[in-house]
């Protein structure tokens, strides 16, 4: 599609992740070489976090937002053939060269999530780790998810937390001690003019929101996690400290089945 077309967001999104992508090249090849799947920003464990099947053969497998492909490549090696559609054709490059490199077989996407190019009841799991699940209109993309499942098929995916959406500073700041945003307003973050780290356009919802737009599109809940950060966890800074996250919740998973 011509980037003309595409909705504002889709748009600065894509500009902003192809201008940052070589900084997660070597995020992308750490990941790429552990068989042992690890969840957002402060590495929670699978056998904690249960985000993927422990067995996925045969199963036709989606990751929305795939970046540079490593929750793709741990799908494939549980045995799944896998799709992975991102925003960024810098980011599918990293892609598309460690899977040449693992001898990962992948099909990769130059699109967006909120716009799938396959038919409906297609997939029997969808995953969306950040990507998707931060970086598109929640309106569009968890109907999108819902056509291309099957029914009974699960979808799950990882983001920040409503709590850390109200406690980002304006300026982009990491996250404080002080709520700087309406909770019953939350939707769009424009981080493109902030001060700090300016970024692209982010999404978030209420709890009570998500809930409401996952019962009107047709999926049921499975579970949902409010993850916290290790005590002395053993990486940076993001858009919240480790410390932060240790004391309040920063990324949620919600997991899903299509009725």
């Amino acid at each position: 599609m011509d980037d003309s077309k595409l909705p504002d967001h889709v748009r600065a999104n894509r500009s902003y992740w192809d201008r940052i992508s070589d900084e997660w090249i070597a995020a992308g090849e750490r990941a790429w070489r552990s068989d042992q799947p690890h969840w957002g920003c402060w590495q929670a464990p699978e056998e904690r976090v249960g985000m993927l099947p422990g067995d996925m053969s045969g199963m036709r497998a989606i990751e929305l937002g795939c970046g540079t492909g490593y929750v793709s490549a741990w799908m494939a090696r549980r045995g799944a053939s896998v799709v992975g559609i991102d925003n960024s054709e810098r980011q599918l490059a990293t892609a598309r060269r460690l899977a040449t490199e693992h001898g990962v077989e992948l099909t990769l996407h130059h699109g967006n999530a909120e716009q799938v190019p396959y038919p409906d009841q297609h997939f029997d799991f969808a995953i969306s780790e950040y990507g998707a699940a931060i970086w598109c209109d929640p309106g569009v993309w968890i109907p999108e998810a819902h056509r291309i499942l099957k029914p009974g098929a699960e979808l799950v995916f990882l983001g920040i937390s409503p709590l850390a959406s109200l406690c980002m500073p304006p300026n982009g700041a990491s996250c404080d001690e002080t709520l700087h945003r309406s909770y019953f307003d939350l939707y769009r973050l424009d981080w493109r003019d902030c001060e700090v780290d300016p970024g692209g356009v982010e999404f978030s919802l209420p709890i009570s929101a998500w809930f409401r737009l996952f019962r009107e599109t047709g999926f049921e809940v499975l579970d949902y996690l409010e993850l916290q950060a290790a005590e002395q966890a053993d990486r940076g800074d993001w858009f919240a400290s480790a410390a932060w996250a240790h004391r309040w919740p920063a990324e949620h998973v919600w997991k899903l089945r299509r009725i």
